[in-house]
């Protein structure tokens, strides 16, 4: 049996979750290059619990953040995917529920539960501008809800190496439509006809496809559920 090839795979993900997602890579038998096209910056925003009766996490930058601000462990946790989940009990939070899907799919979770939360407020700890509002969905579901920005994620300049190699890597993985919106830009100047974007959504796949068409892209492709697992299971069948 044929063993698969050993590519080289670029981590565009801000950290610390790119150092995670590199361990992922590695155990598969790629080469990761680590140099993200965000960063993470807390802000300075008062956290108010006051009528809060669960949190939902939709990744586990919004876990640190509520860490960072709150010693408050005892509230119910929803999350999106396991790395999430798994992120939030690290942080010392017992009662942990988690859905597979997108945030779309942990409203309809959220809303299954609302009754036990008996009129309570969900408050989402996250991103200043999320890709999805948890808070209207769920509001549709008649969930109350309210959002907590805790952080922002801003672009940030890849080295000047990866510039220079960027058509030998293989695949580039894009976890975020706000990281896609960055790669785009950069492929401007800096076109990769070699290299494959490898996405975790239609979402984050839709800013590159112009690329593609410009030959700045070898190729897009985007994962059939916008979980890393996902992600990563498509450098095997793309590359």
């Amino acid at each position: 049996m044929t063993a698969e090839p050993r590519r080289r795979i670029w981590i565009t993900r801000a950290q610390p979750g790119a150092a995670a997602t590199a361990r992922r890579v590695t155990e598969l038998g790629h080469a990761p290059h680590v140099d993200p096209l965000l960063e993470v910056r807390r802000l300075e925003t008062a956290l108010d619990l006051t009528g809060v009766g669960a949190l939902a996490f939709t990744s586990a930058n919004g876990v640190a953040a509520f860490a960072e601000a709150s010693p408050n462990r005892s509230l119910r946790v929803f999350a999106v995917g396991q790395a999430t989940a798994a992120a939030a009990k690290a942080a010392g939070f017992t009662g942990v529920m988690s859905t597979d899907g997108d945030v779309a799919v942990l409203a309809a979770g959220i809303a299954a539960r609302r009754a036990e939360l008996k009129g309570l407020v969900v408050l989402h700890p996250g991103a200043a501008e999320p890709a999805q509002d948890l808070s209207a969905l769920l509001a549709e579901f008649g969930v109350a809800a309210r959002a907590a920005p805790l952080y922002e994620t801003v672009s940030r300049k890849p080295d000047p190496a990866t510039l220079e190699t960027l058509d030998s890597l293989d695949a580039v993985l894009v976890q975020s439509p706000k990281a896609a919106r960055a790669l785009a830009l950069l492929l401007r100047r800096h076109p990769a006809p070699r290299t494959t974007a490898l996405c975790v959504s239609p979402a984050a796949a839709k800013p590159l496809l112009r690329a593609q068409a410009a030959g700045r892209l070898k190729a897009v492709a985007f994962a059939p559920l916008p979980l890393e697992s996902a992600l990563l299971n498509l450098i095997a069948r793309h590359l």
